[in-house]
């Protein structure tokens, strides 16, 4: 059986794995993310010598990983921006590398062993501070001509714009939740968290109740501009949302108001929430790598 070791690189911490060839995770553990560069990569390099029969390196990260391994666009972690982290790691360790954004990680994950198992028209949504996500096409990756396919985030639902704040990742995620109940009750956003907006909301709070309906509104009519768009099989949300059990009952709730109001939609979304969750990004990463080596 191979295995491998997967590294999920965040802002805060870096989760560590080791997963072999049928997703197992056999080992896993998490620290803080390094300050700098050099220290990210002796904390690889050292959890890498833990498994001495490993054949190779799975990363997920945040920011648009290109093909070679250079992370473009910005992110929560500035200094992996610019360097070739996939070749960088490689030297260290002398182990074949695969570096791949986490959205796109997540999706492989459900592509290989979750929601979207067997199925080749795929998109799977990440919800959280924003929104990311990606997009499989028969099957394989899209990463799109500027390494932005999936960037659902960045999506536009209203002509009425003045800036960023508008665009659907900083109007539909749960931080955008949490900043209109803050600011209906004049809090401090740092102060309030997701899960106490939905808590409240089933208390009977009408200001969380009115700010919910009104998320899963937004939700609903961007998860139907991306059904129209590309019509997949399948569009799976992840994310601390997707722990909600009542998430697709609701955004269903909200996509047949807007099917019927649009008598030319004759096609409902199907939606399912992600059923990799917590180790989503080093499963997903691992599947990345057994690709690149052509072992699936």
């Amino acid at each position: 059986m191979r295995k491998y070791i997967a590294f999920d690189i965040g802002g805060t911490y870096v989760k560590c794995g080791i997963v072999d060839e049928d997703a197992q995770i056999l080992h896993s553990s998490k620290e803080r993310t390094p300050k700098t560069l050099d220290g990210l990569l002796d904390l690889l390099e050292t959890y890498s010598k833990t498994c001495s029969d490993a054949e190779g390196i799975a990363i997920s990260s945040c920011g648009a990983v290109s093909y070679e391994g250079v992370v473009y666009g910005s992110s929560a972690l500035p200094y992996i921006h610019g360097p070739n982290i996939k070749k960088l790691v490689s030297e260290r360790t002398n182990l074949p590398v695969f570096h791949e954004n986490d959205a796109n990680c997540a999706g492989y994950a459900e592509v290989w062993k979750g929601g979207a198992k067997g199925k080749k028209d795929v998109m799977v949504m990440v919800i959280g501070t924003g929104i990311g996500g990606s997009i499989f096409k028969d099957g394989h990756l899209h990463k799109g001509a500027n390494l932005h396919g999936g960037e659902f985030g960045y999506m536009l639902l209203n002509t009425n714009f003045s800036d960023s704040n508008d665009v659907w990742a900083r109007t539909a995620s749960t931080k955008a939740l949490v900043r209109k109940v803050a600011k209906a009750k004049q809090l401090d956003p740092e102060e309030l968290s997701g899960e106490e907006v939905f808590a409240m909301a089933d208390a009977g709070d009408k200001d969380c109740m009115k700010a919910i309906d009104e998320f899963y509104h937004l939700l609903a009519v961007g998860i139907y501009n991306l059904h129209y768009i590309y019509d997949p099989e399948i569009i799976l949300i992840g994310g601390g949302i997707s722990a909600r059990e009542d998430l697709i009952t609701n955004v269903n709730k909200k996509l047949d108001a807007i099917i019927s109001a649009i008598d030319l939609a004759k096609i409902k979304p199907t939606i399912a929430t992600c059923e990799l969750r917590q180790h989503a990004n080093l499963l997903g990463a691992v599947y990345g790598l057994l690709k690149q080596q052509n072992h699936i």
